[in-house]
């Protein structure tokens, strides 16, 4: 890949909805605010154009329409991040509208045939959005020479979570394919359930469990970073579970247990430090009564498991899989609520996490696992390929369904260079009947 000069912006537009919406303030829960500093999340959809496509093949207009219906259920994201009077984050649904680019550009679908993140990415197709402006989300559509295209989309993430990004490009992507015939599921903007208790009560054993602060601590200068995605096939989860404990197992704690094994091994750390795996719950279904359907916000907390390298080195995956599930078990109603008081009493106006990275004794995994992430088909086919646009920090892991459906997962990290050879020997050695050394 070449430069930004390849891709060129040739038109620039706001997409506002297209019947009249809510005027009115919408307040940020208080995990909302606890992302708010994250900034934008930035996405990148790939379309091959079909042999048999029309003239309209990612037809502008038409995408436009689409988008102006999609934003009248989904109006808070035609509005604007802006302090209230009290200084709280909030969004101003003022109906201002989405940043809408169109781009063109000289490259090919050949010059991204491994689909993996990368800054590139991101500044090419990615619209450049300041934090100062307010805006919650916006899209560049860009027209590659080969005749593909790539949607690139940029999501503010005090807004929503990511089972609100891939609602949201459903409706958008429906509505363009069966236009007003389109069958949607309207999002629920009613934030009042995820609000602190008054008092705010905190239980005592809350902070065992949730993990509400991320220690990004500089790298040092001499570590060298490389982006990976690794495959595992459906076979290959199917013999991952059932070391891990059989069927009932499900994916996320069967790769994760795996990949925090195979980084404290790869690593070589200390067998008496201690290591921490983070991951994220949805708490959509575990509050009383359960949020509704479509709850537009923030709705996942931060859970974190801690223990001996030693352990997690030379246990079996069914202690660390059981480690994993034991903590994600004690999250409840009671809990949620403790964790949304904690973060209400400790609420602070921080700038952006510092450009670390996460310290070599942990781990922390973002699952996509299940999630209709290639359903944003506009009436032109699937994507190609999904995934974040930019690089992840070290020691962060995003696990994705496959595109081609075929029950296998893309596991795609940040990973130092100098173990990088033994990661993949010890990741891939359970399925190659190889042996590998403990403590």
């Amino acid at each position: 890949m070449a430069g930004e000069e390849e891709v060129q912006v040739v038109e620039s537009s706001f997409v506002t909805p297209a019947a009249d919406t809510p005027s009115r303030a919408l307040p940020l829960s208080p995990f909302d605010l606890m992302l708010a500093n994250r900034g934008y999340t930035p996405l990148v959809h790939f379309y091959r154009r079909p042999e048999t496509a029309c003239d309209d093949f990612f037809d502008v207009t038409r995408l436009k329409t689409a988008l102006g219906k999609a934003l009248v259920p989904f109006y808070p994201l035609a509005g604007r991040l802006r302090a209230g009077a009290d200084s709280r984050l909030q969004i101003d649904c003022n109906g201002k509208g989405m940043l809408f680019l169109v781009a063109q550009s000289r490259l090919t679908m050949d010059d991204f045939n491994d689909f993996k993140p990368s800054s590139k990415q991101r500044r090419l197709f990615v619209p450049h959005v300041d934090n100062s402006d307010g805006l919650l989300w916006a899209a560049q559509v860009t027209f590659l020479k080969c005749g593909g295209v790539v949607l690139g989309s940029a999501t503010h993430h005090a807004a929503m979570d990511g089972s609100v990004v891939f609602h949201f490009f459903r409706t958008w992507s429906a509505f363009s394919r069966d236009g007003d015939r389109a069958m949607v599921n309207l999002p629920c903007h009613d934030r009042t359930r995820l609000c602190a208790r008054d008092p705010s009560v905190v239980h005592p054993e809350a902070l065992a469990v949730f993990s509400p602060n991320i220690n990004l601590p500089p790298q040092p200068g001499h570590v060298v970073n490389e982006v990976v995605v690794f495959t595992l096939s459906k076979d290959q989860l199917s013999t991952l579970k059932r070391i891990s404990g059989g069927d009932a197992v499900s994916t996320f704690s069967a790769v994760s247990a795996h990949l925090w094994q195979c980084m404290c091994l790869a690593r070589m750390l200390p067998p008496d430090a201690t290591t921490q795996l983070m991951f994220s719950a949805n708490i959509r279904r575990i509050m009383r009564p359960p949020l509704p359907d479509g709850y537009f916000g923030n709705a996942i907390i931060n859970l974190s498991v801690t223990d001996k390298v030693r352990d997690i080195s030379s246990c079996e995956l069914t202690y660390i899989v059981r480690r994993i599930r034991d903590t994600h078990s004690r999250v409840n109603n009671e809990l949620v609520h403790s964790a949304i008081d904690y973060l209400e009493l400790t609420k602070r106006d921080d700038e952006r996490p510092a450009a670390g990275n996460l310290p070599v004794t942990n781990i922390r995994v973002v699952s996509w696992l299940g999630m209709p992430s290639y359903d944003a088909d506009f009436s032109w086919g699937r994507p190609l390929a999904m995934f974040r646009a930019e690089p992840n920090r070290g020691g962060f892991v995003h696990l994705i369904d496959s595109a081609e459906g075929d029950g296998s997962v893309r596991i795609i990290m940040s990973i130092e260079v100098a173990i990088l050879s033994e990661f993949k020997r010890l990741l891939y050695a359970k399925f190659n009947n190889m042996l590998y050394s403990k403590f």
